[in-house]
């Protein structure tokens, strides 16, 4: 009898094990939405609705082009530049902000990675979410408070994982323990070519966050809140305070990078 209850114990087990690595796989296909149209955040043409922030220039000022639309993507351009200066950029989508979503966008790198950006910048961009409003950036703040999913290409060799956490500004949980690390990997393969790879987010406030390509979720997390390194100063006296909402914006930090297709669904809680 007790051979034949641990043989059942361990098929229900076996029946759970697959269940959830079956939800993990296409979790994008059980998400609730309050419609299934895609709204795109960005129209392929221009700018419209989104502002940028370059660090050591006010809110609005695209320091010598940094950020422009070519052939249907937003484009990260450096061919004005003869060094990057940390010039880090980001350009936010501030017509709303996002509390329970699904996100997905396109991203491929090309071109030299610019003279004077960080070592660790080649081939290295970011999905910001859960940001602060730019508005209360200050001129030379490097990186919105927010969640960042880190971007990497691969370089030829190595393992280069894609779809990263990092964190400026906040604390995050991987496993129900705060993250030790600023960048923590994901479970991605590596992108070596210089191809459009397809990045979705699906983000319930701060309480589950999960991070998915190629319909593999890669890496999940939860509890977003203020803390951390780089917390601005204008916000220390709200460090350990939730972030359940905010904007999405995309990174500029020293290598081309483009986007497209950027879209997303309102989910329901």
């Amino acid at each position: 009898m007790k051979k034949l209850i641990n043989i059942a114990l361990f098929a229900i087990f076996s029946i759970i094990i697959i269940g959830f690595n079956y939800i993990d796989f296409d979790i994008t296909s059980n998400l609730k939405s309050e419609n299934d149209q895609w709204e795109y955040l960005f129209n392929g043409k221009d700018l419209e609705d989104w502002k940028i922030k370059i660090r050591g220039y006010k809110l609005g000022y695209n320091y010598n082009n940094t950020f422009k639309v070519k052939d249907g993507a937003i484009k990260v351009s450096y061919e004005n530049y003869d060094s990057f200066d940390d010039r880090f950029g980001h350009i936010f989508f501030t017509k709303k902000k996002y509390k329970n979503y699904h996100l997905s966008l396109e991203y491929k790198f090309s071109g030299v990675h610019l003279k004077g950006a960080p070592g660790w910048s080649i081939k290295n961009s970011g999905i910001m979410l859960h940001c602060q409003n730019p508005e209360t950036m200050l001129i030379e703040q490097d990186f919105p408070i927010s969640a960042e999913v880190q971007l990497l290409g691969g370089l030829g060799k190595d393992k280069r994982p894609t779809a990263n956490i990092c964190t400026p500004g906040t604390d995050v949980d991987i496993d129900y323990t705060i993250a030790k690390a600023h960048c923590i990997n994901s479970t991605s393969k590596t992108y070596h070519h210089d191809d459009w790879v397809k990045v979705e987010v699906i983000v319930f406030s701060n309480k589950i966050i999960h991070h998915v390509i190629d319909n593999d979720t890669v890496l999940s997390y939860t509890n977003i809140r203020i803390g951390g390194n780089k917390v601005p100063n204008n916000f220390l006296d709200k460090i350990g305070m939730p972030l359940k909402d905010g904007y999405i914006s995309l990174q500029s930090e020293g290598h081309p990078v483009e986007f497209r297709n950027i879209k997303i669904k309102t989910l329901l809680d």
